[in-house]
């Protein structure tokens, strides 16, 4: 693990804590090969630069954010923001389901809108794959 994201999860509650670790051993595992560092204070992940996951301490959750998350038609995700991502928000490890983070971790290689270029194309996103 990346020291810059291990001082992140680190500085977590316990119970938090246990979330990041779990989310970060799965995203690695689930998009082998993505860059990952901490972007705008969270750790989130890239494919050739651009962002496709990541997770962030809210008030009260540990939210998985997938940038392109509202194409992968998956009813447990939840949009957020007005582009094309969606989220996923944990309070508890025990609410993980690995099987369905999976998924959303394989789609989210496969399904990707381009937001490396999103302020030179002035908040136009264009789909990549």
């Amino acid at each position: 693990m990346k020291d810059e994201i291990k001082e992140y999860n680190r500085s977590q509650s316990d119970g938090d804590r246990e979330i990041c670790d779990i989310l970060y051993s799965e995203i690695c595992r689930g998009i082998p090969g993505a860059g990952h560092k901490i972007w705008h204070r969270h750790p989130v992940w890239f494919i050739d630069g651009n962002p496709v996951a990541g997770y962030s301490k809210l008030k009260d959750c540990i939210r998985l954010l997938f940038w392109s998350g509202q194409s992968f038609d998956e009813e447990k995700l939840s949009s957020e923001g007005s582009f094309k991502a969606a989220e996923f928000r944990y309070s508890s490890a025990k609410q993980i389901n690995k099987t369905d983070l999976r998924r959303w971790l394989k789609k989210a290689k496969d399904i990707q809108w381009d937001y490396k270029n999103i302020v030179r194309r002035k908040g136009v996103l264009l789909r990549l794959k």
